[in-house]
């Protein structure tokens, strides 16, 4: 019955929030429920729960509050000096480094900061839509491939150094780095090359997309608060979902977790992170479902946070990201899986 009840949750969990439209607007809340709901069932409730569900949020949340304030006091410097920077390096290499800078800053200054970077970068641009939808994309890929390597770049790194801090990995900060920085900088690099071919030499003379994304104070304590209550969310689901870790997901091959996580292009993979990693798995299944969440997670709008951001903010449609970033996507997928076959 407990486990009967652990797969109702994980497929609510999974599809409610694209069939119900309340569940998107406060995913927080509802995922605070669920994880709760889930550590109920399986009776894992415990004072040592309940801390690291208070503590481990602080470092992630500190960094967006702290990044978000700066943002804030560097918005009108940044809109300002964008097309100053794109005339005097030309428009091929300027992609190139808003790309390669946002993927490697994001693990510092967090996915969430560096996508609202890039929507004030992109507002301020003169190209064409399509160009500025690809551009977009491409540095999301980016974002959700640098912010892993710090457990406060994005929820997902929060999550798996949350899970795998005890026994026997005693995960630290720089855990994910030592595993994944061969896989993800050349990646990050890799996109800002692709930025460089596919834009367009001149500029196009009119703005494709625009953003309003003026920074209220208010806006930065309500982010800093959602974020919070996010990751302790997740901290109660993969709690909860652990049983199911330990009987199926710890056994499967790597070459299976891999592609099983090219569900994170419809899920957001920090969520999809908090009920797979675990303790149990070795160290290839974990970078072999990492590295399958962090890159299909770019696919589609719903898969990761910077996506969410960017379209929502520059009103990208759906069919327009697929049209790019699954066919993208995909081929990154295929290269990375042959990458991990060969280092493992």
């Amino acid at each position: 019955m407990v486990f009967l009840g652990l797969f109702v949750i994980l497929a609510i969990v999974l599809f409610a929030p694209f069939l119900i439209k309340k569940v998107e607007e406060e995913l927080e809340l509802f995922l605070f429920i669920m994880g709760s709901i889930a550590v109920t069932i399986t009776s894992q409730w415990s004072v040592s729960l309940v801390e690291e569900a208070l503590i481990e949020p602080i470092k992630i949340t500190l960094a967006v509050f702290i990044a978000g304030f700066l943002f804030r006091f560097l918005q009108k410097r940044i809109a300002q000096n964008v097309n100053k920077i794109k005339e005097a390096i030309g428009i091929k290499l300027f992609a190139f480094l808003v790309i390669v800078a946002l993927g490697f800053l994001s693990s510092v200054i967090t996915a969430i900061i560096a996508a609202l970077v890039l929507v004030e970068i992109i507002a301020c641009l003169k190209l064409d839509r399509k160009n500025e939808v690809f551009l977009v994309i491409l540095a999301c890929f980016s974002i959700g491939l640098g912010a892993a390597l710090t457990p406060i770049g994005e929820p997902l790194s929060t999550i798996a150094i949350a899970k795998l801090k005890g026994v026997p990995y005693q995960a630290g900060f720089f855990f994910l780095f030592r595993h994944l920085w061969l896989y993800v900088i050349p990646g990050v690099i890799a996109f800002g090359i692709l930025g460089f071919i596919i834009m367009p030499e001149k500029s196009q003379g009119s703005s494709g997309l625009n953003a309003d994304i003026k920074e209220g104070v208010k806006d930065i304590f309500l982010r800093t608060g959602k974020v919070y209550l996010f990751i302790m969310a997740l901290i109660f689901l993969g709690k909860g979902f652990k049983p199911i870790i330990d009987m199926y997901i710890s056994k499967m091959p790597y070459q299976g977790l891999y592609w099983l996580n090219m569900i994170s292009a419809i899920v957001d993979n920090a969520t999809l992170t908090a009920a797979e990693i675990g303790p149990g798995m070795n160290i290839l299944q974990i970078k072999s479902t990492l590295m399958g969440l962090l890159v299909a997670g770019g696919m589609l709008i719903p898969g990761n946070i910077p996506n969410i951001i960017s379209a929502g903010k520059l009103k990208i449609k759906s069919t327009e990201w697929a049209k790019f970033g699954a066919p993208l996507g995909l081929a990154a997928m295929v290269i990375y899986f042959f990458v991990l076959i060969v280092i493992r």
